[in-house]
Formats: C-alpha cells, sequence, structure tokens
C-alpha cells in the first residue's frame, strides 16, 4: 500500500511541475516549493489529485497538516497513516 501511495504521489506531482521533471526522479526529500518551484496553487491541485487517486478525503487534514506536508516522504506518510484508519 505505501509503495503504491508513493507512486501516486509521484506520477501527481510530476504531473504538475513546470519544468516537468519525471516521476522517477523526484527526491522524496526535497522541498517541493524550494527544489520544484512547486506554487501554492499546484500545491493545492497535487494535493487534491493525490488524494482522489488514493482514496484518501483531503478533508481529513487541517490547515497545519497541509502545510507540513513539505516533501514527497511527508505526503506519501500522511495518506499512509489516513489510509490506515479507513482499512
Amino acid at each position: 500500500m505505501r509503495s503504491d501511495i508513493e507512486s501516486a504521489a509521484r506520477e501527481n506531482l510530476s504531473a504538475v511541475l513546470n519544468p516537468p521533471v519525471a516521476p522517477g526522479d523526484l527526491d522524496l526529500d526535497a522541498d517541493m516549493a524550494g527544489t520544484y518551484g512547486l506554487t501554492s496553487l499546484n500545491k493545492v491541485l497535487f494535493l487534491t489529485e493525490v488524494c482522489e487517486a488514493t482514496d484518501v478525503d483531503l478533508g481529513s487534514f487541517t490547515e497545519h497538516d497541509l502545510a507540513d506536508m513539505r516533501t514527497l516522504r511527508s505526503v506519501a506518510d500522511s495518506l499512509t497513516r489516513h489510509t490506515s484508519k479507513a482499512a
């Protein structure tokens, strides 16, 4: 399950980046805004899509939770915690 969530996070982040970065080339621990230029609007789009792809309700996260999602690893960890609760 964790690898599915990580793959979905990689694919959805890759889809919103400009210039594009291949999903496999994304660093799990890189700051998405600082390293890849992820804007706040694109972060919303990315998180909406990755939540939809993983069947996690975006409403499960507080504003603080969302602000703490700065790396792909933190996104995958947060989604995994909420997936486990739903199971």
